[in-house]
């Protein structure tokens, strides 16, 4: 197969042009905080905890950064997904964040312009020739401040060519199964994690005390499950049937998702007819999450997370061992591979520099590495995080 039958020029008519806007119907309530922090496994008090959270920096329940990107309808992938290529399917490939300083909370109305930005094309052992679209969303609350730029990267390729990568009966299609002592080894160094939230409390992590070479404390998520990535999905509050204005303008035949999978995801009229059909849990392309024969259909060999997701967790991460009184400012991840249902996922951290940046705020950067429990990459990451002086 060569590049050449790969057509992407369909593309090019729309790179650099602002598309329809994602656009929120009501103001988060502090409910859609506190079920995006439980849903992407970040206990933190400060996202869910009323009293805890009265007593902090901001005096209220605050979002976590991560959750600019529940307001887009398609987490982030829609300017990295616009223009035609034929047969094809989509899987989230990374992206990086900016965050300028405004916090989400209870009561604000965001919305989120989107620009496609531009794309290359590689040969890649997966699928051969595949797509690397790029587009940048820009998140705003309702005073006009910007709270994030996130630009994200999609991958796209020939849908036929990843299915020859499995069959119906491949290695890996079975979730791994964990011993009794092994969930309980897991459920601790889980709570590892979250006890190093509770130390720091309210208090400050100063930039004067990390060491470069210094570690990050572990993160470990899972074992995943159907159940767990179901929580997740249905935490973007896209997914949530009325929730959004809708694109009028997308068509996922049009875009060459191959008929089986393209549904009416996101299809304001269907959604008013039938609802099932468009929010992508049972129906469309992003049912392969949730379904084990739909994945494979589409190269998977059994049901597996989001990339948002693995999003969100690095800068959950960063902020968590940051405390409220840092920062993440800047972050750009790549994915290696997605989550699979009864996979355990591991972040680890290391301090590679500090300095301070153009801004003038005192940063520590980061590389950050997500693992499963096998030690096969899934993302990896580096980050700036603004800390405060003594």
């Amino acid at each position: 197969m060569s590049i050449a039958v790969f057509d992407c020029s369909d593309i090019d008519q729309y790179l650099g042009k602002p598309m329809q806007p994602a656009r929120m119907r009501e103001p988060i309530h502090n409910n859609d905080i506190r079920r995006w922090a439980q849903a992407m496994h970040y206990p933190n008090l400060l996202h869910y905890d009323a009293d805890y959270a009265a007593e902090g920096r901001w005096g209220r329940l605050v979002a976590p950064q991560s959750f600019a990107v529940t307001m887009d309808d398609g987490h982030g992938a829609g300017p990295a997904c616009v223009g035609a290529i034929p047969n094809s399917h989509l899987l989230f490939g990374g992206d990086e964040w900016w965050f300028y300083g405004p916090r989400i909370q209870g009561g604000d109305l965001v919305h989120n312009e989107r620009i496609p930005f531009d794309y290359t094309v590689k040969d890649t052992k997966f699928a051969g020739p595949t797509c690397f679209q790029r587009g940048d969303n820009n998140y705003y609350n309702q005073n006009g401040e910007l709270i994030a730029k996130q630009r994200s990267t999609s991958i796209r390729y020939l849908a036929e060519a990843g299915r020859e990568k499995t069959t119906d009966v491949v290695e890996g299609t079975e979730d791994p199964v964990w011993s009794d002592e092994e969930l309980a080894q897991i459920q601790h160094r889980k709570f590892d994690w979250v006890q190093m939230l509770h130390e720091l409390g309210h208090g400050k992590r100063y930039w004067d005390d990390i060491q470069i070479g210094a570690a990050l404390p572990e993160r470990v998520i899972g074992p995943h499950s159907i159940a767990s990535f179901t929580t997740e999905w249905r935490a973007y509050l896209f997914t949530i049937w009325g929730g959004t204005h809708r694109r009028t303008d997308l068509d996922m035949e049009a875009l060459g998702f191959v008929k089986e999978m393209a549904g009416h995801e996101n299809d304001p009229v269907m959604e008013r007819i039938n609802p099932e059909l468009t929010d992508g849990a049972y129906f469309g392309p992003s049912r392969g999450h949730l379904f084990p024969r739909w994945a494979r259909f589409i190269g998977m060999p059994r049901a597996y997370g989001y990339g948002a997701s693995m999003g969100a967790w690095i800068v959950d991460y960063l902020a968590g061992w940051a405390g409220e009184w840092g920062m993440v400012t800047h972050s750009v991840a790549s994915y290696r591979g997605p989550a699979f249902t009864g996979d355990i996922t591991i972040m680890t951290g290391t301090v590679v520099d500090k300095f301070v940046d153009d801004n003038g705020r005192d940063v520590v950067q980061i590389d950050c590495r997500m693992v499963n429990q096998l030690g096969t990459t899934l993302a990896t990451a580096k980050a700036e995080v603004a800390l405060p002086r003594k």
